[in-house]
């Protein structure tokens, strides 16, 4: 009979134990080790050829190296995951930049990370959409950004400033150089869509814009509009990894690792070192 007790204990916590989980999963929608270069077998497309490296955060990471003069990266791919729409996402990764690492010597690029919505398709480019998020280093400091340029004619137009040249966007820095040497930072970043005023055809000013790096905030929003009526349905669905300079900005020949990629619907957290 005790044996019988403990058995049937040793059950409820297993089936309770996978319930955990299970509840902790449905707030991850994507997470990625780099421990392998088989990508698209873990729902990665539009890109096929990686480069997994050592001395990464935790396993493998992967890199990305520019030839002096390049744009693109050789060896690993950009590359796009579909998530769950979801109107709030969290994201976290782990960032190194090579040694004497060099900026564009603008006040722009490189382009680094993004995410797209479901009013766009899944390949759509990143750059003229109905709203792109932007995640990257750009001068040592920490930038989240986003623009709407495909807005330009719609019945209540662009919701991210005025096309400068063709381009715009609003640009969130952080206040201080923060990516000044080659070690491994934690970054993080949340964005939450502003809500609507259907019954008076406005956008509500409280959408959501916030940085860490290495669990430091270091840049919070809670006015921003993302969207206007033109979208009521809108969410996020596509994360986008696409390291790029721009003709002419990349300053030499450079690496950049990335590593532990999390998305979810809530605040995901640091990794230990070495491991999950």
């Amino acid at each position: 009979m005790k044996l019988q007790v403990s058995r049937l204990r040793s059950t409820l916590a297993l089936v309770a134990g996978l319930f955990a989980g299970l509840a902790l999963s449905a707030d991850v929608l994507l997470q990625e080790g780099f421990d392998d270069a088989d990508l698209p077998s873990r729902g990665w497309y539009d890109g096929k050829a990686f480069r997994i490296a050592g001395e990464a955060w935790a396993g493998g990471c992967l890199e990305y190296e520019w030839l002096a003069g390049s744009s693109q990266p050789v060896m690993s791919a950009g590359v796009r995951h579909a998530i769950e729409p979801t109107g709030e996402v969290w994201l976290r990764f782990y960032l190194k930049l090579s040694k004497d690492w060099g900026w564009s010597g603008r006040s722009y690029h490189p382009h680094f990370m993004h995410f797209l919505t479901t009013e766009n398709s899944k390949w759509h480019g990143p750059a003229a959409s109905h709203l792109t998020l932007y995640i990257e280093p750009v001068n040592g400091k920490l930038r989240l950004g986003a623009t709407d340029i495909q807005n330009k004619d719609s019945p209540h137009g662009l919701t991210q400033g005025p096309l400068k040249g063709g381009y715009n966007g609003q640009m969130f820095d952080s206040i201080e150089a923060l990516f000044t040497d080659d070690q491994w930072h934690c970054i993080e970043a949340c964005f939450r869509l502003n809500s609507l005023d259907l019954p008076n055809d406005r956008p509500n000013r409280d959408g959501v814009v916030r940085g860490w790096f290495d669990g430091r905030l270091v840049i919070e929003r809670t006015d921003v509009v993302f969207r206007s009526t033109d979208f009521p349905a809108m969410k996020f669905n596509q994360f986008l990894m696409l390291p790029y300079f721009g003709p002419g900005l990349l300053p030499h020949a450079q690496k950049l690792w990335v590593d532990e990629v999390a998305l979810g619907t809530r605040r995901l957290g640091p990794v230990a070192r070495g491991g999950r």
